[in-house]
């Protein structure tokens, strides 16, 4: 069953864009360890603050991928730099008005 993870990360002053930078590298790992969509965005309203929309193969998927060193290097990078606040929620898709299940 698709896995939905939804957050929030809470990065220090001024160093938002460099959070999305790592976080939108491109790596083909990702996708062949199931994730099926991974968008960082950003608010200005909250400009300490990055969005993460993941959707997965399978909530396994998302927890497997924790193990890839690409990810693995990437969050070792971005870590320096966040604030420590995370927010967000997980789920299992259960359908959507776009697509037949």
């Amino acid at each position: 069953m698709t896995f939905a993870n939804i957050g929030t990360l809470g990065v220090k002053p001024g160093m938002r864009d460099e959070v999305v930078a790592i976080l939108t590298r491109r790596n083909q790992q990702m996708n062949e360890a199931g994730c099926l969509l991974y968008e960082v965005g950003v608010n200005d309203d909250e400009p300490d603050t990055v969005f993460v929309a993941e959707l997965w193969t399978s909530a396994e998927a998302h927890q497997n991928s924790l193990q890839l060193d690409s990810v693995r290097a990437a969050i070792a990078e971005a870590v320096p730099l966040l604030s420590g606040e995370m927010g967000g929620n997980q789920f299992f898709v259960k359908g959507s008005p776009l697509r037949d299940s």
